[in-house]
């Protein structure tokens, strides 16, 4: 083996390099071309050679597997030679070194041909390989900036997930040092702003933008077209709706005030409002904006009621009450496994959890009544966590006595009368759809119809009473107590603590 190896780090360059292939080598630096891939099929089709980019430990980055002198590859990747030049059981070498981007080791290109390297050749290999130093720079730089804004995505999501399960000191403890005074507040809304898959990226970042980077701006690790923003700024709302109204295929929904420690609620207020905003020509809606029928209950008989209602889990650790809290109010809205998403858990524990508050509440979550109750309850719990305790006592207030105010009686009337007109009878159908857990087929033979056909009664409701009613969740659940507060419906199965369950107090 015959050869020599130049270690002055000097490149040749020739000023008259023909014109043909110095264009087509530039062509490959145009930003819909750069490939480095690509770059070393043209150089083995120019040449012509087999062609090769490696690391220092002999991993391929692209071309073809070739053998070579570990020696020289290692000279080259190290920074003692430049390039090297040798002839090898008839095969002619060149060796180059390529620059990468610190801290990524230089790579080695290696051309290898069987005819000898005339200048032509030689100034061809010289100029790819700053031409890969150049791509290699593009990419690596490209890459690290999608691990940083990967890393911050996780860092936001992070947050969102602690303020979920209430842990407002380690949420701000994670975003003080990124974000400085961005958790600073007691209150803050929560937005969700809906895009198809393929835009969410690009409405995530506008929506930073909009909010002047002072907000959370999070992608919904559950829905693939939902950005979530929470924000303590006043004016956030309206600069997000002025962003929405433009863009084709986006709404956008806002929850009332919360405390950060209400983040579980926020969202699902928002979620809600979301699915208002589908209805609306200006494609927004805010929670607030719509009556709730909790809003329309006595508040000292609500606190009363909730209390009881959820006194079962009051003997438990804080930390322990406000995960099940936030994962039954989170999975109550949500699927088991959309829920585990949002909190960054798995959804066996979902389950475990969800399966726990029911025990404890002596209930049955495949009711749709258990479930629009304790809901209820869970919203009240939060909206209401700030009045002074209640005067009378717990045992005097009902949830029959709640739902049988006039102003919530008449709130039903007129919310399920909208269907009467409808000559098909859906607000009947409905009722058995509701009475059957939300079971089509179930409903289909208590009323002796087929189960499409209720599916096609509940899913023409949606657009007359402005809610989401297949989906599950605050439209569904506000439905159900419209059929409760009329008597349409029986009341839900709550009776308390199993007397048998681990969490059972202890009397003696």
């Amino acid at each position: 083996m015959a050869g020599r190896a130049d270690g002055t780090g000097h490149r040749e360059t020739r000023a008259g390099a023909p014109p043909g292939w110095a264009e087509e080598l530039l062509g490959h630096l145009r930003p819909a071309a750069r490939d480095i891939g690509r770059v070393l099929a043209w150089l083995a089709a120019t040449v012509p050679a087999a062609v090769s980019l490696q690391d220092g430990a002999g991993r391929l980055l692209a071309g073809r597997r070739l053998a070579l002198d570990e020696e020289l590859v290692a000279g080259l990747t190290t920074g003692r030679i430049a390039s090297a030049a040798l002839e090898d059981r008839g095969r002619h070498v060149r060796l180059v070194r390529v620059e990468r981007a610190h801290p990524e080791p230089a790579a080695a290109l290696a051309v290898v041909r069987e005819t000898p390297f005339d200048r032509r050749a030689s100034d061809i290999v010289t100029h790819t390989a700053q031409v890969l130093e150049l791509l290699l720079a593009g990419h690596e730089s490209a890459a690290a900036g999608d691990r940083l804004r990967r890393a911050t995505a996780d860092l936001r999501l992070a947050i969102l997930q602690l303020l979920m399960v209430e842990d407002t000191v380690s949420a701000r403890r994670v975003a003080a040092g990124l974000w400085p005074g961005l958790l600073d507040t007691d209150t803050a809304c929560v937005y969700v702003a809906e895009s198809s898959p393929e835009m969410r990226d690009r409405l995530a970042e506008e929506c930073l933008a909009a909010t002047g980077e002072r907000a959370l701006v999070v992608r919904c690790p559950a829905m693939d077209g939902h950005v979530i923003v929470l924000t303590p700024r006043e004016d956030a709302g309206e600069a997000l709706r002025t962003l929405v109204g433009p863009l084709p295929g986006c709404h956008l929904g806002g929850s009332a005030r919360q405390s950060l420690a209400r983040t579980a609620t926020a969202y699902g207020q928002a979620m809600s409002a979301l699915a208002v905003a589908r209805y609306r020509p200006d494609k927004t809606a805010v929670y607030a904006q719509r009556t709730r029928p909790e809003r329309l209950m006595d508040p000292e008989a609500l606190r009363l009621w909730t209390d009881r209602v959820l006194d079962p889990l009051d003997a438990l650790a804080h930390h322990t009450r406000a995960e099940l809290l936030a994962t039954t109010r989170l999975g109550l809205e949500f699927t088991a496994v959309s829920t585990a998403k949002i909190l960054g858990v798995s959804r066996n524990t979902v389950r475990a959890r969800m399966d726990r508050v029911e025990g404890l509440l002596r209930t049955d979550f495949a009711d749709l009544t258990a479930r629009a109750t304790v809901h209820l309850a869970l919203n009240a719990h939060a909206g209401l966590a700030d009045l002074p305790a209640p005067r009378r006592p717990a045992a005097g207030t009902g949830l029959t006595d709640l739902l049988a105010g006039p102003a919530l009686r008449a709130w039903a009337a007129d919310l399920l009368g909208r269907l009467e007109p409808d000559t098909r009878n859906p607000r009947r159908t409905l009722r058995a759809w509701i009475a059957a857990g939300g079971n089509a087929e179930r409903a289909a033979q208590r009323l002796g119809v087929h189960a499409q056909t209720v599916r096609e009664h509940v899913r023409g409701a949606e657009p007359v009473l402005e809610r989401q009613l297949l989906a599950g969740g605050s439209d569904l659940y506000e439905v159900v107590l419209a059929h409760l507060a009329l008597g349409d419906l029986g009341p839900p199965p709550l009776h308390g603590t199993k007397p048998a369950h681990p969490d059972a107090p202890v009397h003696g």
